[in-house]
């Protein structure tokens, strides 16, 4: 069975399992894109992994796994989902040390919060991607950002502070300073939520 590369496409608040949110992975090179249901932990940790501003002052879960592992000379090379079982996808990390790889079985929501952080291509097997995928354009349960692959990233966060707030805070009557000021406080508390939405708004003035 041939291998298909997948790149993160966006990440959507899902409308049908409460606290849940769609993470969706494009076909690179074509127009079918798989969404799958993660949690709101993953989901987070995934965008702030995407996320070139935010900076957590203490490392997340995945932060820590990637920092053992990395002081112990392994890395994970890449990410194959390649199993869907009743609607859940299966996913292996393919790790390598002194030269030597190993294989170990992951949720695929923690997978792809590795793969982000070392960087690693993300594949799954053409059959799965024949029965689970759908065609680009689709919405999953809100629409998907339609935008460059460098602004989609941007948006991704603004994505999970809009669902979990339920609407945006207000910042129009603040300062760049005091708004800058925000930004500094909620990243040291480590509210990344209130940060994103923060960011976001310095980024539109």
């Amino acid at each position: 069975m041939s291998l298909k590369r997948l790149n993160i496409r966006g990440i959507s608040y899902s409308q049908t399992q409460n606290g849940a949110y769609a993470l969706i992975l494009k076909e690179s090179g074509g127009n079918r894109q798989l969404p799958i249901v993660i949690g709101a932990f993953e989901a987070q940790s995934i965008a702030i992994a995407l996320e070139k501003e935010i900076s957590p002052p203490r490392p997340l879960t995945h932060d820590l796994f990637k920092s053992f592992a990395e002081r112990y000379g392994i890395v994970v090379k890449q990410v194959i989902i390649h199993k869907l079982v009743d609607g859940v996808f299966y996913s292996s990390l393919i790790c390598e040390k002194d030269k030597i790889e190993e294989i170990i079985d992951a949720r695929t929501s923690d997978a792809i919060a590795l793969a982000v952080r070392f960087k690693a291509p993300v594949f799954t097997y053409e059959n799965i991607l024949d029965e689970a995928g759908i065609q680009q354009h689709m919405q999953a349960d809100k629409e998907l950002i339609q935008e460059d692959d460098e602004d989609e990233e941007n948006e991704i966060l603004e994505d999970l502070i809009n669902t979990a707030e339920g609407e945006k805070n207000d910042y129009s009557n603040l300062s760049l300073d005091e708004l800058n000021k925000m930004l500094k406080e909620a990243v040291a508390s480590e509210n990344y939520e209130l940060a994103a939405g923060i960011r976001d708004e310095i980024s539109r003035r």
